[in-house]
């Protein structure tokens, strides 16, 4: 048990994955040089809303970004903004209120299903995050917090999945996996194991060999979602790590969110969700902006949104719409908006 996660910061090993998490971009100049940006329009308020939450980005996410354009989507999801600094009424630190669980690093939101979150980092900080300002020093994944996480999905036998969340769950290293995926095998009443990530999109070569064999061989069925926002975010590496999951029997699954100036565009979500199945992922969910302060920019209104899902259902078949949903605090579920609300 005292190893089965560790602290976030990762020794050098022969993993290209870690090489590559080692050698994220965290600076705003570096990222514009890489791109061919001029660095003398950064202004004082984009390094001031760095200081707020960090920039990260690794080399693989920005190789697949296009050079002099600084609209690019996947440029504007990761890029410190100035208007992050302003605080508008109805964005909080907390919007999902889920600040005050009762068991650190546990989050039972749903009736059969709880979140333990494993790590606390991930490979990339996206502008948007709804947890940009969660308290994670008070809910590391470390032997204390986990053994009271593990001790309470086995009391309560209504938990049939766990949800591994963060930070990124796959930061984990992969011995680090495979003692968690252990000790939730002793659990009788969970079967499934859902693993929210997008390292596994930004850095794919963490979808390595070793990972996809233990998600081959344990009882538990194990279903990964991927946060895909824009088509351009796809390349062959993606690919092919998608394709090993689902040669390891896993089911990969994609949700986004809608974002404005990146993929608030039927036409867009129409070529994601076509090139998502294309690779074996079925598009699942596009939420709706959590309204954390600092990501107001982002916003779709509820209008707009349902305006462009209308438009994307006549452009692709029915089972490549995925569903328009909000997360609200304290609810039992996610809000599935009907598109066709007026």
């Amino acid at each position: 048990m005292s190893h089965i996660i560790q602290q976030n910061v990762e020794q050098p090993n022969k993993d290209e994955w870690i090489f590559d998490l080692a050698n994220v971009v965290t600076d705003i100049k570096k990222l514009y040089r890489c791109l061919d940006l001029d660095p003398n329009v950064i202004s004082l308020p984009m390094l001031q809303a760095r200081k707020q939450f960090p920039l990260r980005v690794p080399m693989a996410f920005i190789n697949r970004m296009k050079k002099g354009d600084s609209q690019d989507p996947l440029l504007l999801q990761v890029l410190c903004d100035e208007q992050e600094l302003i605080n508008i009424p109805g964005f909080s630190k907390d919007p999902l209120d889920e600040q005050h669980n009762d068991v650190p690093g546990l989050l039972h939101k749903y009736h059969n299903r709880a979140l333990l979150m494993t790590k606390t980092a991930c490979a990339i900080n996206c502008r948007y995050c709804f947890r940009r300002h969660f308290p994670y020093h008070d809910n590391q994944g470390n032997k204390k917090n986990i053994s009271a996480a593990l001790a309470y999905i086995a009391d309560h036998n209504e938990l049939d999945e766990i949800i591994l969340s963060g930070g990124d769950p796959l930061m984990a290293k992969d011995h680090e996996m495979a003692l968690l995926i252990a000790e939730l095998e002793k659990i009788p009443h969970i079967k499934r194991l859902r693993i929210h990530s997008r390292l596994a999109v930004v850095i794919p070569n963490r979808i390595t060999s070793e990972l996809c064999r233990l998600f081959a061989k344990t009882r538990l069925q194990i279903v990964l979602v991927t946060h895909i926002n824009h088509p351009n975010e796809i390349d062959d590496d993606v690919t092919n790590a998608v394709k090993s999951l689902k040669n390891s029997n896993v089911t990969v699954l994609n949700q986004s969110v809608l974002l404005k100036k990146i993929n608030d565009n039927a036409d867009v979500l129409a070529e994601l969700s076509n090139k998502l199945f294309s690779i074996g992922i079925l598009p699942y969910y596009i939420h709706l902006l959590d309204k954390v302060q600092g990501a107001a920019h982002f916003l779709i209104d509820d209008d707009t949104a349902r305006q462009i899902m209308q438009q994307l259902a006549k452009k692709v078949s029915g089972y490549l719409v995925p569903k328009l949903a909000r997360e609200v605090g304290g609810e039992e579920s996610k809000r599935v908006l009907a598109i066709n609300d007026e």
